[in-house]
């Protein structure tokens, strides 16, 4: 019997949502469907400026959430009419929105994380049980709230005598390194920023919401003084357990490091940007998961040949290949994530990430919104 579950996924890219249908019936899931829908430009604009101090906040964020939730929904339409499935076959959706602020540990010794998100909107929307806010729960217990897709990379990934690295390239950039001891031997932490810091570069000088292919990056030419400067980030340096997000990595963050390079070419900065994600990842992988064999690459990331390329020139005793060659499209990797997230929450399954983010012990994540 068909055990249905909807994940849905606006990473920090903000590229669009990406929404998968899967079945979990079988020991590897099943995906039946995916849809995904883009961000109006006004909503990403906000979206993007939510991430920072602003006037009438609240207010501002309200709205956002409840037009998120509504193009949360059309992605959910067109699941369920494409895979010809009523909303009541539906187990649940699990629905991640969209992080506007992530502070785990800070000022009060709690801290927080910040998905914006209308649950209860896309409940009564669609008609199906929603589960979100699933970072919370981690950062209430002590822990970093991110990442979560280790443990499902352990689930889909993982082989029993082998050690190998998945790395998730979104706006943020995570690694999981998986032990060959399958239950019990899983790493994972934030390596610092993906596609954020190229993808905003790219919009400032062309006009374009990210670079297709890296073709950009790769007619420049890295500046080795700017990304050293790049590279002592304190950030960088922190041992894991850690996590990140446009708090830090941010428009602000771009034009600190770039203040004075008024001769650097645009496609320098390009070149420079891109080998800062390659390096920051690659260095990761060396210091964490040098027993890898593979490195498993999924994400927005996965689509940038350049960035692919540089990746494998640095890792050159492993084998780097997209998610896609593995089973799972690299696009569709987090929603399938949260997808099994929401069936973990709903089966009031505990999930162990003390290796991962720092919590105290294992937590059901994530909070139900029924229909």
């Amino acid at each position: 019997m068909a055990e249905l579950f909807i994940g849905l996924m606006s990473g920090t890219s903000l590229d669009g949502v990406d929404g998968v249908l899967a079945d979990f019936s079988t020991s590897v899931p099943a995906v039946l469907g995916h849809a995904s829908a883009a961000l109006p430009p006004h909503l990403k604009a906000e979206l993007l400026t939510l991430n920072l101090p602003g006037g009438n906040e609240l207010h501002r964020a309200a709205l956002a959430a409840n037009a998120l939730m509504r193009i949360y929904a059309g992605v959910v339409e067109q699941l369920l009419s494409k895979a010809s499935v009523a909303p009541f076959h539906i187990s649940a959706i699990g629905a991640h929105g969209q992080t506007v602020r992530h502070q785990p540990q800070r000022f009060d010794g709690s801290g927080y994380t910040l998905q914006l998100a209308n649950p209860a909107l896309l409940a009564e929307l669609t008609q199906i049980d929603v589960v979100a806010d699933f970072r919370s729960r981690d950062v209430a217990a002590g822990g970093q709230g991110a990442p979560l897709v280790p443990v499902f990379h352990q689930a889909v990934f993982g082989k029993a005598g082998e050690t190998i690295a998945v790395l998730n390239i979104g706006g943020m950039a995570n690694l999981t390194v998986l032990g060959p001891n399958l239950a019990d031997d899983v790493l994972g932490f934030d390596c610092g920023p993906g596609n954020a810091l190229m993808d905003a570069w790219c919009l400032r000088r062309l006009g374009q919401p990210f670079d297709a292919n890296g073709a950009w990056a790769q007619s420049g030419r890295v500046q080795p003084d700017l990304l050293s400067a790049m590279l002592a980030e304190p950030f960088f340096a922190l041992p894991p357990p850690k996590s990140t997000g446009r708090d830090l990595f941010n428009r602000e963050w771009l034009e600190r490091q770039l203040f004075g390079c008024v001769n650097v070419a645009p496609a320098d900065v390009q070149a420079t940007l891109t080998e800062l994600t390659a390096n920051t990842c690659a260095t990761c992988v060396k210091n964490f998961g040098a027993a890898s064999q593979q490195l498993i690459v999924c994400g927005g990331g996965a689509f940038n040949a350049h960035l692919m390329a540089r990746l494998q020139a640095l890792l050159p005793d492993l084998a780097v290949s997209p998610s896609d060659e593995h089973g799972l499209p690299a696009q569709q990797v987090e929603a399938v994530a949260f997808a099994w997230l929401a069936r973990k929450t709903t089966r009031r399954e505990a999930l162990n990430l003390q290796s991962i983010t720092g919590t105290r012990g294992a937590r059901v994540l994530g909070a139900i919104y029924p229909r």
